[in-house]
This record gives C-alpha cells, sequence and structure tokens, in this order.
C-alpha cells in the first residue's frame, strides 16, 4: 500500500453567495432549455425578424424591439425563477453577474447578453432571420461523399 500515490481530496469551501449563484444557474439553465421559453423566444422573433437588416446603421425600430425583449423575457424568467427560488431578487442576480461571468456556460450567458448587449440582442435576430430565409450554414461544398464498397454492377 505504500506504492500507491496520495491524492488530495480537500474539500473546497464556497461561500453562501456562490452556493445562491450556482443554484440560481441551475435553475435558469432549465428554464432557458425548456419549451415553453423556447417558445416565448421565437415567438417573439417570429413577430418581428423581417424588421431587422444586416447593416451596421441600426433603425429606430430597433430600440423599442429591444425593450420589449428585455420586459418579456425577464419578467418570463424571474417569474419562474421565483417558483423556484422564493427569496430570488433579479437586480441581485445580476450584479453577482460581475463577479461570475467566468463560470456561465456558452448557452447561459449568450441568453443574458441579450438582455444587456444590443448587438447580441441583434445578431441573434439576423441569425434567426437567414434561417428563415434559407440563407443558414451551409456545409454542402466541404463534405465529401465516399461509397465504402464498390457497387459491382458486371452483368453476368
Amino acid at each position: 500500500m505504500d506504492d500507491l500515490e496520495e491524492e488530495d481530496f480537500t474539500l473546497s469551501v464556497s461561500s453562501p453567495e456562490d452556493e445562491e449563484f450556482d443554484c440560481v444557474v441551475g435553475h435558469l439553465e432549465d428554464i432557458i432549455m425548456d419549451d415553453e421559453f423556447q417558445e416565448l423566444q421565437r415567438n417573439f422573433m417570429e413577430k418581428y425578424y423581417t424588421e431587422f437588416e444586416d447593416t451596421e446603421e441600426n433603425k429606430l425600430t430597433y430600440t423599442p424591439i429591444f425593450n420589449e425583449y428585455i420586459c418579456l423575457v425577464e419578467n418570463f424568467i424571474e417569474e419562474e425563477l421565483l417558483k423556484q427560488i422564493p427569496t430570488f431578487n433579479m437586480s441581485a442576480f445580476i450584479s453577482s453577474l460581475q463577479s461570475h461571468h467566468q463560470e456561465m456556460s456558452g448557452d447561459i450567458f449568450d441568453i443574458l447578453l441579450t438582455f444587456t448587449d444590443f448587438l447580441a440582442f441583434k445578431e441573434m435576430f439576423l441569425y434567426y432571420k437567414a434561417e428563415k430565409e434559407g440563407r443558414g450554414l451551409d456545409f454542402s461544398s466541404i463534405f465529401v461523399v465516399t461509397p465504402l464498397f464498390k457497387s459491382s454492377s458486371s452483368s453476368s
């Protein structure tokens, strides 16, 4: 038994604030992945995607759409989180995002970014519009189909 290497099984101790943040993020992941949220977001984009254009200049009509989106999605998420965590406070959570942004997974961070970053919001709409118009990513030119077996079409 002396030959076995010792392993360090030290427990990492996190603060109650970190544990609360992790709990909220876990529930947030569930909410964002839920069909109800996906449908809410899809319906909103369906309603407004034709307004957006892939130009550097932004239309004045984007601002009220952005504000409506923030209100709609933030209220939905806050209501859902309050069902799971009755003491949840959205303002406190948003404040704690600054110190925890490195720990967040990409999908959640991207969704939260659309609440605060107009350009991320616009990109979300432009991507959706491209998909709706059949201009999504096309990988067909980089794929090559090679048969595993040569067909033998010998006539005997």
